[in-house]
């Protein structure tokens, strides 16, 4: 076993804390502009747009890596699970690259459409946003564990099982409810663009 791998084996929860408030730091830092603007390309409307269109196919192959991940590992196929596993956490990494590229290089947009839809769009998007900020911690826990623990090892793991149901719900739900969100917002109703 490489130093590193033993590191973060040895140090599951601090690696976990520390992965997790890096991501957070690099978020909150881009919503709020922080970082120089040389990181992010200029963006057109357009290329907002087809980002948008990116996440949202990104974001459902990630969610169906997810369901079939969950599926195999049902079936005691712990070679396959952890692959669809680690196929959904890289697609989440590639989805807040473009993500953050969309907001820090162009900006967002507003849902407009009809009173009633859009309390439902927000409530909806505050879930998915929600459990995308809670499930980060459980998420990268269990991406650790798999990757420095031998199947053996996982199975006499006290949480692995629990954490894994509750971090794999709430990546489903949020990842749902983030496709719906976008389909609403860039295809079925109105918006409007706000400059980053």
């Amino acid at each position: 076993m490489n130093s590193l791998k033993l590191i973060l084996k040895q140090n599951v929860i601090v690696s976990t804390g520390v992965a997790s408030l890096g991501g957070y730091i690099i978020v909150i830092g881009t919503f709020l502009g922080i970082w120089p603007e040389i990181i992010f390309p200029d963006l057109t409307v357009w290329e907002i747009n087809r980002l948008a269109d990116v996440i949202a196919i990104v974001n459902l192959t990630a969610l169906c890596c997810i369901i079939i991940g969950w599926y195999f590992i049902i079936k005691g196929d712990i070679k396959r699970h952890n692959r669809f596993m680690l196929a959904s956490f890289g697609l989440i990494l590639l989805f807040l690259v473009l993500y953050l590229t969309k907001v820090g290089g162009g900006g967002t947009k507003e849902f407009i459409g009809p009173v009633l839809v859009r309390y439902v769009y927000l409530i909806m998007l505050a879930i998915h946003i929600g459990l995308s900020i809670a499930a980060v911690p459980l998420v990268i826990y269990q991406i650790i564990t798999g990757m420095t623990h031998s199947p053996t090892e996982l199975l006499r793991l006290k949480y692995h099982r629990k954490i894994g149901r509750i971090g794999s719900t709430a990546w489903i739900v949020s990842l749902s409810l983030g496709v719906i969100t976008y389909l609403m917002l860039n295809h079925i109703y109105e918006w409007r663009f706000i400059g980053g």
